[in-house]
C-alpha cells in the first residue's frame, strides 16, 4: 500500500487510539499513548492539542528503526536498552517523526498556541513504554512498527483529528 492523498487520521484520547481512515473505512487502529497533562492547546503546557490539524512534514524515511532523533534530526544513535541506562531523563523520539500543524486560528495556530511551533508529532517511543496510557509531555506516541507502517501510508498535508 503506498501514501494514500484520500485517508485522515483520528485520535481519540479517551481510548488512546489511533485510527487511519479512507472514508468510513478503517483501514488500521493503533493504541497510543498521549500527553500526561492532559488536553491543552497552550505553549508549555505539556498537553496534547485538540482539533484539526495537518502532517506537515514526514521526517525519517531513510533512517533505520529505533534511530534516535533530537530536534528532529538522527542523533546518529540507535536505541537500545544500554542507551536508555545512560540516559534515564530522555524522552526518547525514535524511527520517524510525523510533525503536525494546527488548522485552526486561535486555537491551535498560530500565536502561544501554534501546535507546529510546539513541536507536537506523532512518534515512535521505545517499545517498553506503556500504549494505552496517557504518559508523554505532548506529542502522540506509537509503537516503532506501528509508526513506521503509518508512516508509509500518509503524506504531508494528510487531516489529524484530535479528539477528547
Amino acid at each position: 500500500m503506498s501514501s494514500d492523498p484520500g485517508c485522515r487520521i483520528h485520535i481519540a484520547i479517551g481510548p488512546q487510539q489511533l485510527r487511519l481512515l479512507e472514508g468510513d473505512r478503517v483501514l488500521a487502529c493503533f493504541s497510543i499513548s498521549s500527553a500526561r497533562n492532559g488536553l491543552g492547546e497552550r505553549r508549555d503546557s505539556g498537553c496534547t492539542p485538540r482539533g484539526l490539524h495537518q502532517i506537515r512534514a514526514k521526517i525519517g524515511a531513510d533512517c533505520a528503526d529505533h534511530s534516535v532523533f533530537v530536534g528532529r534530526r538522527p542523533s546518529g544513535e540507535i536505541y537500545t536498552p544500554e542507551l536508555a541506562r545512560q540516559y534515564p531523563a530522555r524522552d526518547w523520539i525514535l524511527s520517524r517523526i510525523l510533525w503536525l500543524s494546527g488548522c485552526v486560528p486561535g486555537f491551535n495556530r498560530l500565536g502561544d498556541c501554534d501546535s507546529m511551533q510546539r513541536y507536537i508529532y506523532i512518534h515512535a517511543t521505545p517499545d517498553t513504554e506503556p500504549m494505552g496510557q496517557p504518559l508523554s509531555h505532548g506529542c502522540i506516541r506509537m509503537r516503532n512498527d506501528d509508526l513506521i507502517w503509518l508512516f508509509d501510508r500518509v503524506s504531508p498535508g494528510t487531516p489529524v483529528q484530535i479528539d477528547p
